[in-house]
């Protein structure tokens, strides 16, 4: 089959009862509370958002899930953060694919590498059905990476939700 008409069929099956399936809200819980606990260890902010998939449109337009991450790094203001220590953690879910995208300050410490392998032990849990231990583990190890670069200095405020967004 043509490798854009299977993708297409993937992002047109996928929908909200699919994050349900595999992102419960048990799940979503557990996820918030992680992301919670990680931010009282250093001055960066997380937030993790999961679509089930793209438009028929950006389909069409062979839209990667990189591109969509960075827009929406944008759109949700994780770039705005005081310290520049924005992260987000983006799924989408038709295609088992993670990204993450790191503001500025964060970026230039820890680099693309780090990002890539996170990325990578993640979809490896995503493929084997393990969504939550994988998006755990991935937060622990942005949480990691943070805590290195931007220890918890005293009071801070938290700037984005911890609640993951589902689009």
């Amino acid at each position: 089959m043509n490798p854009l008409i299977s993708r297409m069929a993937r992002h047109l099956a996928s929908d909200r009862s699919s994050v349900r399936k595999h992102f419960p809200p048990a799940t979503l819980d557990a996820i918030e509370r992680a992301v919670a606990d990680t931010e009282r260890m250093h001055q960066g902010e997380l937030r993790l958002v999961i679509e089930p998939g793209l438009t028929l449109a950006d389909l069409w337009r062979r839209r990667s899930a990189r591109d969509r991450a960075i827009e929406l790094f944008g759109r949700l203001g994780v770039w705005d953060t005081e310290h520049n220590s924005g992260v987000l953690i983006y799924v989408l879910l038709a295609d088992y694919r993670v990204e993450i995208v790191a503001d500025r300050g964060v970026h230039r410490r820890a680099g693309d590498g780090q990002w890539s392998t996170i990325c990578g032990q993640m979809q490896a849990h995503f493929a084997a059905g393990r969504f939550e231990a994988g998006t755990l583990a991935g937060i622990a190890a942005v949480g990691a990476l943070l805590t290195r670069h931007f220890p918890h200095t005293g009071a801070s405020q938290n700037e984005l939700p911890d609640r993951p967004l589902v689009l």
